[in-house]
């Protein structure tokens, strides 16, 4: 009896799991679909993101289109004789380039002043820094009261130390860890930063750029070695209970006859 893949026929069979591969293959279609967002929707989403924290971001980015289209019909009107339609045609794109860069910074602002002031917000900064430097997943310190935070990140200027939280309890923080860096890795200069909008102190916004303009003190070499020798340090190490000391305890000996 001949098999079937697609037909209206009862009475002839189709292989075993063809409905299922048939269902799964449309299932995976529309799941790819779905996930491919036209850049147009991505930029919207940002225009819209961006436009709650400032409502006049639309006046600037017209503004500016209309600033580089009038520019450009001006110099083809007096510097460039004859050619004031073919340069507003060219301002036109160069003008919508120019809006989107305002959009990208405004944006970029408006999502760090959405996360600032929350514990570990220094880290999604430092998620901005690409290539050139070794940035801890966790933080190497945290006060479990007031939530204030340590990270680490190594790279040619050393290793940074960036707080995040009341300058007061992150100094003790902080140079305590710098002591345990300096036994396990002397001579390798620490830099001590923390954020915050304060007098002495780095924005969250400008965090990953003043990582970047630090003057390199250290070979490519010599930043995997440390960040290698620093990862043997451990994780955060959580403060134990008080009560019985694990290493101390004696088990029952009574208990373990049975008595």
């Amino acid at each position: 009896m001949a098999k079937r893949t697609e037909s209206t026929d009862p009475w002839v069979e189709e292989p075993k799991g063809f409905r299922a591969k048939q269902v799964a293959k449309r299932t995976a279609k529309r799941a790819a679909k779905t996930k491919k967002t036209r850049w147009y929707k991505q930029i919207w989403q940002v225009f819209q993101m961006t436009q709650k924290a400032e409502p006049l971001i639309w006046l600037w980015m017209l503004l500016i289109v209309l600033g580089v289209v009038g520019f450009g019909v001006l110099f083809g009107l007096f510097v460039w004789h004859g050619h004031a339609i073919y340069m507003s045609v060219v301002a036109v794109p160069m003008g919508l380039v120019g809006a989107l860069v305002l959009l990208a910074r405004r944006a970029e602002r408006a999502a760090y002043a959405q996360i600032e002031g929350q514990p570990g917000a220094a880290f999604a900064a430092l998620g901005q820094i690409k290539r050139g430097w070794a940035v801890d997943q966790e933080p190497i310190a945290v006060d479990p009261k007031s939530q204030d935070m340590v990270f680490r990140a190594v790279g040619r200027p050393g290793v940074v130390l960036i707080g995040d939280g009341h300058p007061g309890r992150l100094t003790r923080m902080m140079k305590k860890e710098q002591q345990r860096i300096g036994r396990l890795a002397p001579g390798v200069p620490v830099v001590k930063l923390v954020v915050g909008n304060d007098e002495g102190q780095v924005p969250l916004i400008k965090l990953a750029r003043k990582l970047q303009r630090l003057k390199p003190a250290m070979s490519k070499g010599e930043v995997a070695a440390v960040s290698n020798r620093l990862k043997s340090m451990g994780g955060l190490k959580l403060p134990m209970p008080k009560g019985i000391d694990p290493m101390r305890a004696r088990p029952d000996r009574r208990a373990l006859r049975g008595r």
